[in-house]
């Protein structure tokens, strides 16, 4: 059974073929695997641990490819759903040199966002040891059932449970929904990771101190800001610090943040093998954590695409030899 299991969307990223133009002024596009949650369970699987997918896609060409694409990189699939009247859903996505990103959903509606509770197994999430998910399937029902009846299940089992909102504000009916759902899925986090550039948005501070204690005071246990090339933030309640990055030739940013996301969970399954809790890692076990993580989402911007640029924990362990 795979030890860290990730629900959410999967889908088609068609990504331009020339960078920093708006996506009306695209040549051209090319067909990626996306999903944030799907490139976390890959990116997870590359660094040598097991994981799982819960998810729903068409029963198109597309579904047929992302399934591929997850079981390829040794992902399991055996929860991914097929739907037969909905369509898998497509991003078209505009990439700039700074980092920015132009994105046009075609989810009206997408087949993710009927992952019912009825398809999510209380067996399979109950032997796992972290449960992982964002926001984007809490816009909607059934999925945001789906969602939050695996992390009362992850909940009751004594799972990690993660969570990475992953913002994308056009997909919200309105701003306030976006910001009460976020708020809500940190209640039954373990750990939370927010980028730089959603944290105003989300905690209303530019703060990170004050911002990551108000997120502690819902109950997660460890607060991480993705700075992007300046490294990352957290916070644990005890002590806060910042952590530098990496400096490498950066070719693309599109798998960036999901890279450090696996690189989280996989170091702090591997920090509490022997049991314990995240509330009760050392300061010394955390750096040594999100060092390492900073150097997954480094490498993951390296090289095109999100899930082609995820490193192995070969490459990793290179790369931090080599500085």
């Amino acid at each position: 059974m795979p030890e860290v299991i990730c629900l959410g969307e999967l889908l088609i990223d068609m990504v331009s073929t020339k960078a920093d133009v708006p996506l009306a002024e695209a040549p051209g596009f090319h067909k990626a695997p996306g999903g944030a949650p799907a490139n976390v369970a890959v990116g997870v699987a590359k660094l040598g641990v097991s994981s799982g997918f819960i998810g729903k896609v068409g029963d198109d060409p597309f579904g047929g490819f992302l399934e591929k694409v997850l079981r390829d990189n040794h992902v399991d699939t055996s929860h991914l759903a097929f739907a037969q009247d909905v369509r898998t859903t497509l991003v078209f996505v505009g990439v700039w040199s700074d980092g920015r990103k132009d994105m046009s959903f075609y989810r009206n509606p997408g087949a993710d966002m009927f992952l019912g509770p009825e398809e999510v197994s209380e067996d399979y999430i109950s032997r796992a040891r972290v449960y992982h998910y964002g926001s984007i399937s809490m816009i909607d029902d059934p999925s945001r059932k789906a969602t939050l009846k695996a992390a009362r299940i992850a909940k009751e089992n004594g799972l990690i449970i993660s969570y990475d909102p992953n913002l994308r504000l056009a997909l919200w009916r309105r701003p306030d929904d976006a910001r009460r759902e976020i708020r809500e899925g940190f209640k039954w986090a373990t750990v939370a990771k927010v980028s730089e550039e959603e944290w105003e948005f989300i905690t209303g501070t530019k703060n990170l101190e004050k911002g990551a204690e108000d997120i502690l005071a819902l109950g997660v246990k460890l607060v991480v800001v993705s700075c992007g090339g300046r490294g990352c933030y957290f916070h644990n309640g005890r002590e806060h610090r910042h952590i530098p990055g990496f400096r490498v030739d950066v070719v693309e940013t599109t798998g960036a943040g999901d890279g450090f996301m696996a690189g989280l969970i996989v170091g702090l399954l591997k920090e509490l093998e022997k049991g314990g809790r995240v509330e009760d890692l050392k300061t010394s076990d955390l750096e040594r954590i999100l060092v390492r993580a900073n150097a997954v989402g480094a490498l993951a911007t390296t090289k095109q695409g999100a899930i082609p640029a995820l490193p192995t924990s070969q490459e990793v362990e290179d790369f931090l030899r080599a500085r």
